[in-house]
């Protein structure tokens, strides 16, 4: 991150050149008042993606632990005995067009090459 200080009268001034910078990922401006922070300024792509993060981090507050373990079980291969979308949609009374006909959705057919033509 590219953090920028300057104070709010500085930033009225050179108000475009600084909505221009933080267009830069990473880029962003703390403003002043008196030397103490008041406001900060950055792209609407980073806001919405910290607003985005709290979010998850809110809705999935043990996510780092969901994904230990599911990291661990897609090493053990345990990850095999999850349902599948399929198992789930089914569950809650949908139809399914089956077109694989596997557990996984993954054809376990080989397609062979076509020849080149000459």
């Amino acid at each position: 991150m590219n953090k920028n200080t300057i104070s709010i009268s500085q930033a009225r001034s050179k108000l475009f050149t600084i909505a221009q910078r933080v267009q830069t990922p990473g880029v962003y401006f703390t403003f002043t008042d008196k030397g103490r922070p008041k406001t900060v300024i950055m792209s609407a792509d980073e806001y919405e993606s910290i607003i985005e993060t709290l979010e998850v981090m809110r809705d999935f507050p043990d996510l780092d632990k969901t994904i230990a373990k599911v990291d661990k079980d897609v090493r053990s291969g345990a990850y095999l005995n999850y349902p599948t979308l399929d198992d789930i949609l089914a569950k809650e009374g949908y139809i399914l067009n089956n077109k694989l006909n596997t557990k996984h959705g993954v054809s376990t057919t080989r397609r062979t090459k076509r020849a080149k033509k000459s």
